[in-house]
């Protein structure tokens, strides 16, 4: 059975035959391999071009914001699904990788197109971007949602990666409308939602890489990537002092039970 459009079944990103290797237009023995590194590589991968030298300082300083932030729970679910599995590499990866949703690590995502509605309605709208910005606040609150790219619970008066990265961003000169309507709502929102809504790191990072040309469809790779790496850091120290089993005897004694108590039959005299 085929659903949807299949009469052309292409793809731009590889091919190979007997005696080449071909990605994106480059031979990968002879034109990359030893001569690019992974971060112009991912770019190159991804969007089929190789990124100018602003785009891949971006892009680094991104990867190495959003890495590592310390026993999270997509990471203990890994190390948990290796100390259960220790040989079992990459399903202990694919654990931490499906513990990446809208809360931890894709918030990146959630708030990147949080930025692109926000420009949308200002020009669907004919108005500024300060005005749609607002506007969206206000909706926000009345809605009782938050605002996705602004607040922290630690670091109420400012979140220094995202500090950092919007740093980078104007030293390098990429920064543009993503950012301006990142620092706009930032602006905005402690007045409209009543409490202190810095901009973080989920903010910063979907901005600055939007600004410096990536593509908002691909977004979320840009974490998962970055989180990869983490992850191998925190499967390999689990391979040699584990303490997945540790983790999860201490959520034994953190949590206690409430349902209902188990129905003894009476004992016959």
């Amino acid at each position: 059975m085929r659903i949807g459009k299949q009469d052309q079944a292409l793809t731009a990103i590889a091919t190979s035959d007997a005696d080449t290797i071909t990605v994106r237009g480059h031979d990968l023995c002879d034109d990359l391999i030893g001569k690019i590194d992974f971060t112009d590589y991912f770019w190159l991968l991804v969007i089929g071009e190789k990124p100018t030298g602003a785009q891949r300082k971006m892009m680094d300083a991104c990867l190495v914001a959003i890495a590592e932030h310390g026993l999270v729970p997509s990471v203990q679910a890994a190390r948990m699904t290796l100390a259960a599995g220790p040989e079992a590499w990459q399903g202990a990866m694919a654990a931490g990788l499906l513990g990446m949703g809208s809360v931890v690590a894709g918030s990146s995502e959630t708030a990147g197109q949080y930025l692109a509605e926000v420009l949308a309605d200002a020009e669907a709208n004919g108005t500024d971007v300060e005005t749609a910005a607002i506007a969206s606040l206000k909706s926000l609150k009345q809605a009782r949602k938050k605002v996705p790219g602004l607040g922290h619970p630690q670091h109420s008066s400012g979140d220094p990666r995202a500090n950092r990265l919007l740093e980078i961003a104007d030293e390098l000169g990429i920064s543009g409308r993503y950012i301006s309507t990142l620092r706009t709502l930032s602006e905005h929102a402690p007045g409209i939602i009543e409490r202190p809504l810095p901009i973080n790191v989920s903010g910063a990072i979907p901005a600055a890489i939007l600004d410096a040309g990536w593509p908002l469809e691909a977004l979320k790779a840009v974490p998962l990537l970055a989180r990869t790496a983490g992850l191998a850091a925190h499967l390999y120290e689990e391979s040699l002092r584990s303490i997945g089993f540790i983790m999860s005897h201490k959520a034994d004694l953190a949590i206690d039970y409430d349902g209902a108590p188990a129905s003894h039959p009476q004992k016959k005299a």
